[in-house]
C-alpha cells in the first residue's frame, strides 16, 4: 500500500442497516463521508485494506485522501465502530475538511523522559491521566501526535494541559473553556519500592 493516508472507496447508493449488513457480507466496511459543502455520501471500503490503514496511529489524526469512484476528497476520520468480540470493523465516519477552515481533532499524546525524569530516577512511576487530547488548528498544521516532556517532573508533581508545548498554530480545546479545564495530563507517583525505602 503506497499511501497509508489514502482510502479507496466505492459509493454505496443505499443507506440503512440492511445495506450496511450487505456490505459486510461482501467483506467490506460500510462508511459515510459528510460535512463541508457536500451531501452525506454512503461508502464501501475493503475490510482488509482498512485494517492495514488503521495499524498506523497517525491515520487517526491526519488529513486523509478519500478516493470515491476516482474522485478525491479531503477528510479526517471521526469515528470507527468495532465489533465487541471479533477482529472486525463495523462502520467508519469521515468528516470532509477544507484546508482553510479550522478542525477539531483528538490526537495521541507521546510521553518523553519518564524513566530519566527527576522522579523517575527516584523510582517513581508516571501515571497517565490522558492518552490523547482534543486540539483545534488548520488542517495544514495538524500534528500526528503531541509530545509531553516529563523530564522536570518530581515525585508528587503533575503536568497539566497548559504545560504542554504545542506546535505552531495548534490550540487545546479544553483550555479555551477556562482555567478550571486545565486538567492534569500525567503525575509522578511514588512506587511501592520507593515508599518502602522512605519508610526504612
Amino acid at each position: 500500500m503506497s499511501n497509508v493516508f489514502e482510502f479507496v472507496a466505492e459509493s454505496r447508493g443505499k443507506s440503512g442497516k440492511g445495506a450496511a449488513r450487505g456490505a459486510r457480507r461482501q467483506g467490506n466496511v460500510p462508511a459515510v463521508i459528510y460535512g463541508g459543502h457536500g451531501e452525506p455520501q454512503m461508502l464501501s471500503l475493503n475490510h482488509n485494506e482498512v485494517i492495514k490503514h488503521l495499524e498506523h496511529e497517525a491515520v487517526y489524526s491526519h488529513v486523509l485522501d478519500i478516493n470515491v469512484d476516482g474522485k478525491t476528497e479531503k477528510a479526517i476520520l471521526k469515528s470507527v465502530q468495532r465489533h465487541p468480540a471479533k477482529f472486525r470493523i463495523l462502520h467508519m465516519d469521515f468528516l470532509r475538511v477544507s484546508m482553510s477552515d479550522m478542525v477539531r481533532v483528538h490526537v495521541p499524546l507521546h510521553f518523553l523522559n519518564e524513566h530519566t525524569s527527576i522522579g523517575g530516577k527516584k523510582g517513581a512511576i508516571a501515571a497517565h491521566a490522558m492518552i490523547d487530547v482534543e486540539i483545534s488548528c488548520l488542517p495544514s498544521a495538524l500534528p500526528d501526535f503531541i509530545e509531553v516532556d516529563l523530564a522536570g517532573l518530581d515525585v508528587g508533581e503533575s503536568i497539566h494541559l497548559s504545560d504542554i508545548v504545542l506546535p505552531a498554530g495548534v490550540e487545546i480545546v479544553a483550555l479555551a473553556q477556562g482555567p478550571e479545564h486545565d486538567h492534569p495530563v500525567a503525575s509522578m507517583m511514588a512506587s511501592k519500592a520507593s515508599k518502602d525505602e522512605v519508610t526504612e
